[in-house]
């Protein structure tokens, strides 16, 4: 029992004593408290309690890394704040397996992604009644709510993993700049503000200010699927005049680098209607036939051309 206590008391001691050696790096002293051991007085110090709190913890370092894409570029006043060009392939990952529908009911696809009357249409047309809920299909914060040309009434909301999905043509708009939603909340009602025709919800998607063929990343239908965890995006998929608005194009999804066919990372070579230009003319220069263009384009041979249209030419 004797040896025991003996035991007992050398610990004591040992702790005492390495208290006092690290109390300059443990902070300051509040207090000692008086103690008795074998009829000697010892003090044991008393620290303050904050300086045993973790000024880094793992879950903090997660959550920064998580929100680096959501920080990128913010901007509450211009729809579109990025300015440099993307370096293909562009990897696309995703935590959510489904997204929610972005309108009431059944989704009907009016028009998609592509070239519509020779002109580039960057998103899908779903169809809505004017005051219909519009909700935002995956969860993350409210970039820009306001009006701007063309769009009318728009909410863009960036996602987590930098993604961002606008919702043009509302009536009402139910949200404000940096408020957080989450996935299948309402962000709006439907309308026809801006260059509409017809009540309809207008629906891009984006990354780093480039649109992304809709239908590449996310099942339209009634499954309501992210296509994959991980999808790589091409040129291919971020060009609408390599699709067509009235038809849906045939996926293909990249789900590693090794899936990319090379010419889907050969840059389409486009040219600019000038004043005075004519199908023959831009065919002569380029040593096409009429045919050919109009084909890679879409257009008839008896199409007129506009000022600064955009024609394929390779």
């Amino acid at each position: 029992m004797k040896s025991k206590s003996c035991f007992i008391f050398f610990g004591i001691l040992v702790f005492l004593m390495s208290s006092n050696t690290s109390a300059q790096n443990l902070g300051e002293i509040l207090q000692r408290k008086t103690i008795a051991i074998k009829g000697k007085i010892n003090y044991l110090p008393i620290y303050k309690k904050n300086i045993f709190i973790s000024t880094n913890p793992p879950e903090e370092v997660e959550h920064v890394s998580v929100n680096k894409e959501l920080d990128v570029n913010w901007d509450n006043k211009n729809f579109n704040p990025y300015t440099k060009e993307l370096s293909f392939p562009v990897p696309i990952s995703f935590t959510d397996t489904n997204f929610a529908s972005p309108v009431q009911g059944k989704m009907v696809v009016t028009s998609r992604y592509g070239l519509r009357r020779g002109r580039p249409h960057r998103g899908i047309d779903i169809d809505l009644q004017v005051g219909d809920s519009v909700k935002t299909i995956l969860g993350g914060k409210i970039r820009y709510a306001g009006y701007t040309r063309g769009y009318g009434k728009t909410v863009i909301v960036r996602h987590y993993n930098g993604l961002e999905t606008v919702y043009a043509h509302l009536s009402k708009l139910l949200v404000e700049t940096n408020q957080e939603v989450e996935k299948g909340e309402i962000i709006g009602k439907g309308g026809v503000s801006g260059n509409a025709r017809g009540s309809h919800l207008h629906l891009e998607v984006k990354y780093h200010g480039k649109s992304i063929h809709p239908e590449y990343l996310f099942d339209f239908s009634d499954s309501t699927k992210v296509r994959s965890e991980l999808v790589y995006v091409t040129p291919k998929w971020t060009t609408p005049r390599l699709h067509r608005s009235h038809r849906k194009s045939k996926i293909v999804l990249h789900q590693t680098e090794d899936d990319i066919d090379p010419l889907e990372m050969k840059k389409k070579e486009v040219y600019t209607v000038r004043k005075g230009d004519t199908l023959s003319r831009i065919a002569n220069k380029y040593g096409l036939a009429v045919s050919q263009i109009c084909k890679l384009n879409a257009i008839k041979k008896n199409s007129v051309l506009k000022i600064g249209q955009q024609i394929i030419i390779n």
